[in-house]
């Protein structure tokens, strides 16, 4: 009996065993971030279309067959996905926008049966999936709008692309929690330009700020500085006058002892002084009784014998004076008589002078017209003799020329050979070629010079004989001149 109990009682515990065995297999429990979809038996789910004949299960646990039913697990967690979207706005400004969506599966069970039929199996590939799904979204209305609707107002941007994207999520069994618009870049510079007038104002108002807060902090400080420095004066006004009474006290306090020493000092020499007053006094009576009364009486007597010796002097002077005038007026008188004796003398003595020279210049006036008178008749006859013979001349010049000239050239051949031969004078070194016989005929051109001189006199009469008067061409004659000769430098060869 016992042993019957013990095997039933075992069996009882192997069959429990069993049980919880078989039903931890059978047993599903979904947690609450997911949903299993039961596939193998037909089962309908309110709203949910022909041909999704699944069960889903969320928050809870079911029995499952094994073998002949299927569990699947369909996150219900949050997904996300970054946005980077190049697009193209209204105005043709190409802009990269960059965004995040957060999404998840929907909780009721057409979305979780719509998600499930998509993504049950590419779970992974879910952000993906989205990304295209909003990128197209995103760039169609970006398109739509400019770049200042895009800046103002992000929520409109942001509202038009969950609208845009509402019904294809919805189909896909997703719903979007959160949608950020992150950044806009606008690798034109658009935005930036857009920017510069208000960042420039808003430059420009700040520095105006900071100079009128400047202006006024300088004020403050020097308005403080001003009232520092005041204080500091009025202070070392103060301090100055206290010192000085200071100062004075002390001054005072150091004088006491001198002062009272020279007050004493000035009572001692007062009764000194009046003394020496009382003994001047004294000594000035003794000198008048000792000295000044018998020196008084010796000056009287002196000035007495002084004035009488002055009137006698003065007596005997106006004596003398009386006795020299009267000499000098008798003086006086002889010399004047003396003087005017004198004038008559040599005024008579004057005259005689001047009638003599008188007469010295009419004779030798008459002397001097005299002698012109004979130079003058001897240089009209001189001129009249050389007339005559420049008459003779001319007229023997008419006749023979030849003659004349000759003679003429008689008459001045020394002069002629010397200008000739003065144009050796410098001649310092002479090369001859020919030897003597070159040295001969230059000397001997030389003295032909007056041949020449001959030619060219012959010629100057003939001119003057048919243009002029036979006067003009002796005068020629007679001023005749040798040719000049230039003098030339020749080199003597001394070898």
């Amino acid at each position: 009996m016992p042993m019957v109990v013990g095997v039933v009682a075992g069996t009882i515990v192997l069959a429990l065993i069993f049980i919880v065995v078989v039903f931890k297999l059978m047993w599903r429990v979904a947690e609450p971030n997911e949903a299993l979809i039961i596939s193998g038996s037909k089962h309908r789910t309110e709203g949910l279309e022909e041909g999704m004949e699944f069960r889903i299960v969320t928050g809870r646990g079911t029995l499952v067959l094994p073998g002949v039913q299927a569990v699947r697990k369909l996150s219900l967690d949050l997904n996300e996905t970054e946005l980077s979207v190049d697009c193209v706005t209204h105005q043709g400004i190409p802009l990269k926008v960059r965004g995040v969506v957060i999404f998840k599966v929907g909780d009721d069970f057409v979305s979780i049966a719509n998600a499930g039929r998509r993504f049950l199996d590419q779970q992974k590939l879910m952000a993906e999936r989205v990304h295209n799904v909003f990128a197209g979204h995103l760039r169609s209305i970006v398109g739509g709008l400019t770049v200042e609707d895009m800046i103002r107002d992000r929520e409109k941007l942001t509202g038009q692309t969950r609208a845009a994207c509402g019904t294809e999520m919805e189909k896909l069994g997703l719903i979007v929690d959160s949608l950020q618009i992150h950044e806009i870049e606008d690798p034109t510079g658009y935005i930036k330009n857009l920017a510069m007038p208000h960042a420039a104002a808003v430059q420009r108002d700040a520095r105006i700020a900071q100079a009128e807060a400047n202006r006024l902090a300088t004020e403050a400080e020097q308005q403080a500085a001003a009232r520092m420095s005041e204080a500091t004066r009025d202070s070392e006004i103060l301090q100055a006058g206290y010192q000085a009474e200071r100062d004075k006290a002390g001054a005072k306090a150091l004088q006491a002892g001198p002062l009272a020493d020279a007050a004493a000092r000035q009572d001692v020499v007062i009764q000194e002084t009046r003394v020496a007053e009382l003994e001047a006094q004294r000594r000035e009576q003794q000198l008048q009784a000792d000295v000044r009364k018998p020196a008084d009486a010796s000056a009287y007597e002196t000035r007495a014998r002084a004035e009488a010796d002055r009137d006698a002097r003065i007596s005997a002077a106006q004596a003398k004076a009386k006795e020299t005038e009267l000499a000098a007026a008798a003086e006086a008188n002889r010399v004047k008589t003396a003087a005017l004796a004198d004038a008559e003398a040599t005024k008579a003595r004057g005259a005689a002078a001047a009638m003599a020279t008188r007469a010295t210049g009419e004779a030798e006036a008459a002397s001097q017209q005299a002698k012109g008178l004979a130079i003058a008749e001897s240089t009209r006859a001189k001129g009249l003799a050389e007339a005559e013979a420049i008459k003779a001349r001319a007229a023997a010049l008419a006749e023979n020329q030849e003659a004349v000239v000759a003679q003429q050239l008689a008459e001045n051949w020394p002069e002629i050979v010397q200008a000739g031969a003065s144009a050796f004078n410098n001649v310092e070194h002479m090369v001859l070629l020919n030897g003597a016989e070159g040295m001969s005929d230059m000397f001997a051109k030389a003295l032909t010079m007056g041949g020449t001189g001959l030619g060219l006199a012959r010629q100057l009469l003939a001119s003057m004989n048919q243009n002029g008067p036979a006067a003009q061409g002796t005068a020629g004659l007679n001023g005749f001149v040798p040719p000049r000769t230039e003098k030339v430098p020749v080199e003597k060869d001394e070898g």
